[in-house]
């Protein structure tokens, strides 16, 4: 089966303990590194490796700031989308998170120090209508994938512009990624571009090609054979 993420080349910059140096930060219940305890605080089949791998699926966008937005769409209460400007988007709130990166590949990046807009912020500025309870996340070039509302709302949630400090790269999401630490990577959709409200679940991208449709790493959700009742809808 094909990995969620492909085209990988190594940057060459050592891992470690993340690079912003902080212990690792799991989800409310699940192991945290102490006293360099670094193997408490990964999920079951993760490893920490020795160099940050870059991951994604086809080519990198071309950012232009000119006729960059973001549009939030789909099931709002008012009816209507709302659409920010590159510079627009620059002037909402700023929040700042460190949290672990888990890949479906195995790897995780611990200690990550992720800026940028919480996500919990988008639907206080854009209210959802009172039955969505998924959003699909689309990205450059029809990219997508599903999360469930109360992912999206987690306080560790948010659409990154940084990542320890400097922005993002564009092999890393420049300029806006979501970060979902509490799932697996391929949820946290680089080169976002809308945010579509859903009153029900829909699988995105590589949700429809055989991954699982919740993620979460913590009970090693990676393949869609896993799934329980109401985990999905049909494939």
């Amino acid at each position: 089966m094909r990995q969620p993420e492909i085209g990988a080349r190594d940057t060459g910059l050592d891992a470690g303990w993340g690079r912003s140096g902080r212990p690792a930060a799991g989800p409310a219940g699940a192991p945290t590194a102490a006293d360099g305890d670094q193997e408490q605080a990964l999920p079951p089949g993760q490893y920490v490796p020795g160099k940050l791998p870059v991951l994604h699926y086809g080519r990198v966008p071309c950012f232009k700031a000119q006729t960059w937005d973001l549009r939030v769409c789909g099931a709002t209460r008012s009816g209507a989308d709302q659409v920010w400007t590159w510079p627009e988007f620059g002037q909402l709130p700023r929040c700042e998170v460190v949290a672990d990166l888990h890949c479906v590949t195995r790897f995780t990046i611990p200690g990550n120090h992720w800026a940028g807009v919480a996500a919990a912020e988008i639907l206080r500025l854009v209210p959802p209508a009172d039955a969505v309870t998924h959003l699909m996340i689309w990205a450059d070039y029809g990219y997508s994938a599903n999360v469930r509302i109360d992912d999206f709302l987690a306080d560790s949630t948010l659409l990154a512009t940084h990542l320890d400090g400097v922005p993002l790269t564009p092999e890393h999401g420049y300029p806006l990624r979501l970060v979902v630490p509490s799932l697996y990577a391929w949820k946290s959709v680089k080169w976002v571009r809308a945010i579509e409200y859903l009153t029900c679940d829909r699988r995105g991208f590589w949700e429809e090609r055989g991954y699982h449709n919740t993620a979460d790493p913590w009970r090693e959700q990676r393949y869609s054979y896993q799934e329980q009742d109401g985990e999905g809808p049909p494939l």
